[in-house]
């Protein structure tokens, strides 16, 4: 708490030297939690802005990977775990603009990323400047890109590198289909369903019946074990001391797993538990026009909001409007994206340091990421955002 508060201090002391520090506290001290609905071109223009700050995020590293900007601190190294996502969100945006700019910045990253991957197939925690270990969950979202770029390109290094990955995350599971070993913190958790969609992605490409078999014992892990009757997951949280009440960014990774599974496999019953948890939280939203940053097990809510998560929710109830058809979803999702384009950086007196960008936490000095941009905010926005305008455009 001393820390944040010192944090707090010198960002507003700093606030009128530094024009992104300025910028973003005035926009937060002077709006509110609510927002009216946006335009489509407003949401278009919002997303090309986050794609423009993501191609500044991997232009300021000086590797191909992509960084993250804090107020205080300014950029940090690249991250290899959030480099892997960021491609895929990149490769859906290549399909209607800008292609060979977008997909040249993809080949770049992905090439990276093999430069960094481990003898043992994983990739490392954290950003590259640690040097740690590789972990399960980081490695599957490195797979993700690596994956996208492959469908794009064909080359076969990138596949490769993902069997590699998907071998050694096999190797390291528990019999019960949990990932400890190698794991964040080195305990079980119930996010890993994020780590079982891009194996299965992969799967429908390599035809390896362990990389499914694999995948599908994580899952009824997590079903048979994890989940509450109202949705709400044990073990979801990226500490040790708030696991009692996780925060909105894992419980969302968590739905979201669970229902690319659904799609991958066609099998209802991860589709129906992901589906429980998501309209909880909408109906939190929808009642309140805010979401809390924690949720414990009667979904009673806790410290500010993480936009982060409100982006990866977002996106959850895009996913789950296109296979049901009810609009209360599509409705949900509309007004979370057009609270997160008023939060998102979009004027002329911040740098391009943070213009275009999502903040962790609103306010910015929330217990999320406080006073930072981190990439995969904006990655989380750009996907809610793309999603919408897809849906939207098929009508």
């Amino acid at each position: 708490m001393i820390n944040s508060i010192t944090k707090y201090t010198k960002c507003f002391v700093l606030a009128p030297f530094t024009k992104d520090a300025r910028a973003v506290l005035i926009k937060d001290v002077f709006t509110v939690s609510g927002a009216a609905e946006s335009s489509i071109a407003e949401k278009q223009t919002a997303l090309d802005q986050a794609i423009d700050w993501l191609f500044v995020a991997q232009d300021k590293m000086v590797d191909d990977g992509f960084g993250s900007f804090h107020l205080i601190d300014g950029w940090g190294t690249s991250y290899p775990e959030t480099s892997g996502y960021i491609i895929s969100s990149l490769v859906e945006y290549a399909k209607i603009k800008r292609q060979d700019e977008v997909i040249n910045r993809c080949v770049k990253c992905a090439n990276w990323l093999l430069s960094i991957q481990k003898q043992s197939g994983g990739w490392q925690s954290m950003t590259v400047s640690q040097n740690r270990p590789e972990v399960v969950f980081n490695t599957g979202q490195v797979i993700r890109g690596l994956f996208s770029i492959y469908e794009v390109t064909k080359q076969e290094q990138y596949l490769q590198a993902c069997n590699k990955a998907i071998d050694w995350l096999c190797a390291v599971q528990d019999d019960d289909g949990a990932w400890r070993k190698h794991a964040y913190m080195g305990l079980e958790r119930v996010y890993d369903s994020y780590v079982d969609a891009p194996i299965l992605e992969v799967n429908a490409e390599t035809k390896n019946d362990l990389y499914a078999l694999k995948a599908i014992k994580n899952l009824n892990w997590i079903l048979d074990n994890k989940q509450k009757e109202n949705g709400w997951f044990l073990d979801c949280d990226n500490t040790k001391h708030k696991n009692d009440r996780p925060i909105l960014h894992t419980i969302a990774y968590t739905i979201d797993g669970l229902l690319d599974c659904s799609h991958h496999l066609s099998e209802k019953k991860f589709f129906d538990a992901a589906k429980v948890p998501a309209e909880n939280l909408l109906e939190i939203f929808l009642s309140r026009g805010t979401l809390a940053g924690r949720f414990n097990s009667d979904w009673s809510g806790s410290e500010s909001t993480i936009l982060t998560g409100c982006a990866q929710i977002s996106i959850c109830w895009l996913k789950i409007f296109r296979e049901t058809n009810e609009n209360k979803f599509l409705l949900g999702s509309e007004k979370m994206n057009s609270f997160l384009v008023a939060k998102q950086n979009r004027t002329l007196s911040g740098t391009n340091n943070t213009k275009g960008a999502i903040t962790g936490s609103f306010p910015v000095w929330g217990r999320y990421e406080n006073f930072s941009c981190p990439n995969w905010a904006t990655k989380y926005f750009v996907d809610a955002l793309l999603l919408e305008l897809s849906i939207k455009s098929a009508f």
